[in-house]
């Protein structure tokens, strides 16, 4: 299935991020109350308000609640707004 995102929406593929406690618990990133990270496969043409400023490849930051969950042939991402997106991480 392809999702082209319209306006200033932006898909994200979220990565896993396991946490792991000094005690050797593992705490899943669905327990995690941080920022996430994510890819960005997608983006939107953007509108005269709202520019998109960030390109498909590009490593972003976003808060663990923004956006609209979706699964695309069993990989999670997000549609999020540009305005949702905190940062670009680079390495």
């Amino acid at each position: 299935m392809k999702v082209k995102p319209l306006a200033d929406r932006v898909i994200v593929k979220l990565e896993k991020s396991e946490a792991k406690t000094a005690s050797g618990i593992i705490i899943p990133d669905t327990a995690q109350e941080k920022t996430q990270i994510g890819v960005v496969t997608e983006v939107g043409p953007g509108t005269e308000k709202e520019k998109i400023t960030v390109k498909v490849g590009e490593k972003v930051m976003h808060d663990k609640y923004a956006g609209t969950q979706l699964k695309i042939d069993g990989d999670e991402y997000l549609i999020l707004k540009m305005s949702d997106i905190i940062a670009i991480v680079e390495k």
